[in-house]
């Protein structure tokens, strides 16, 4: 088994740990990123549609052109391609397989875990029916038509109003391919608005709230699909269904964080993300282990994963390097989802940073409120801080700042709760 001795390990080549690896290179550390595919940029290499770089880059590019950028800025970074990790155990030390090198056994004083995400799939939401070919998430078919050329039908219908999928109508529409309506259960947009313009409104597909697939049908090609409406509890409304004539059925219906590999070396697991627990410098409950990107929660743009990536890597490598991050585990303050916010991360603030730092939350919220209403920070029941917002929608991540006033508030033994509401 081969040895490899490294400051600073990231397992994923994607827009986080291409970020998190110039950072930690450029702080200084001895940094190797592994990544399980034969080329870095990960999903970033089969969207080849507009939308990434406008925070970072001030321009219009698609993944390609913006995984170039990051691939550019490579360095002395060193990197293994066809190299998956099969364990992290504690050290951290990572055991891995490689096509050229075969098995390799990597000791690093410190580890960031950027391994994204993954689609839910028809077994996850559990759909009744037939098992017929023509079923597939829309990153798959994203890739079939974008990477390989290969259009997988011709008559679409799209269930969830993700981003992908609706990014996959639009593709598929220019394509020349019928695409019949997108289902969406929940009564709101679970993507984002300016992709429903874009992707919906502007190529005349029609967008269904409130609306599931009950049944798929077909025997060696999928055929149709039955159509429901559903009620406030989300319950099928069976006697309403209807019948879609459909060669083929994309599932966007949620992506979650690939966290298989870090649940197996003993991370802390948020149940509402399904990502680490992390504090504001992205650290794990593991010791020197980090995380960033899709694989912490799931982000609405790359530009905000390469953002994490580049906290993660250069928290890596100050920890790796013998910095104040290696020292004695801090005094943390627990971040807490209060009403109308479904998650959060960090989920862990340190106490040192509060007033040293600016530090940004990220939240979720479980309701739309299409009009002004505010965040509202609450320590040992008392409103402390608010910060107002123009709307908030669950398909649009929410970005606020600690206030001044919160920092100078918190304790040892105190904890934050953010609450969403109308103002």
């Amino acid at each position: 088994m081969r040895q490899i001795a490294v400051d600073v390990a990231i397992i994923g080549g994607g827009p986080a740990g291409l970020a998190a690896g110039i950072a930690a290179a450029r702080a200084g550390a001895d940094a190797l990123l592994l990544e399980r595919g034969s080329e870095l940029g990960g999903v970033l290499l089969q969207c080849i549609h507009p939308g990434f770089g406008l925070k970072l880059y001030g321009e219009d590019l698609t993944g390609p052109e913006y995984a170039g950028r990051w691939l550019d800025g490579l360095g002395g970074l060193r990197y293994l391609t066809s190299t998956m990790v099969l364990a992290l155990e504690p050290g951290p030390r990572i055991v891995a397989s490689s096509s050229e090198s075969g098995l390799l056994r990597v000791r690093a004083r410190a580890v960031v875990l950027a391994m994204g995400c993954r689609e839910r799939s028809r077994g996850a939401i559990a759909i009744p029916g037939t098992r017929p070919a023509g079923v597939l998430t829309a990153g798959t078919a994203q890739r079939l038509v974008n990477v390989h050329g290969y259009m997988p039908g011709r008559r679409f219908v799209i269930l969830g109003s993700g981003d992908i999928g609706m990014i996959m109508a639009r593709r598929l529409t220019w394509e020349g391919a019928e695409v019949l309506g997108v289902y969406e259960l929940m009564p709101y947009l679970t993507g984002l608005r300016r992709n429903y313009v874009q992707c919906l409104l502007d190529q005349d597909i029609p967008l269904h709230l409130s609306h599931t697939i009950t049944d798929i049908r077909g025997r060696r090609r999928l055929t149709s699909v039955s159509v429901s409406p559903v009620d406030r509890e989300l319950k099928p409304v069976h006697y309403a269904s209807k019948d879609v004539e459909a060669d083929t059925l994309l599932l966007s219906v949620g992506l979650i964080p690939e966290n298989e590999l870090s649940r197996a070396a003993g991370v802390a697991i948020c149940p509402a993300t399904g990502g680490p627990l992390v504090d504001n410098r992205l650290q794990t409950s593991a010791p020197g282990v980090f995380a960033a990107g899709n694989v912490v929660q799931v982000h609405d743009l790359a530009d905000d994963v390469s953002l994490a990536g580049e906290l993660a890597g250069a928290e890596a490598a100050q920890y790796a390097l013998g910095g104040q991050n290696g020292g004695a585990c801090p005094v943390r303050i627990a971040v807490l989802a209060g009403e109308n916010v479904r998650l959060i991360a960090p989920q862990l603030l340190r106490l040192d940073d509060v007033t040293a730092r600016r530090i940004e939350l990220q939240l979720r919220v479980r309701r739309p409120i299409e009009a002004p209403c505010a965040a509202e920070f609450v320590v040992a029941g008392q409103r402390v801080a608010t910060r107002p917002l123009a709307y908030v929608r669950p398909g649009e991540m929410v970005c606020v700042g600690l206030p001044r006033a919160v920092a100078s508030s918190l304790g040892p033994g105190s904890d934050l709760t953010l609450n969403v509401a109308a103002a």
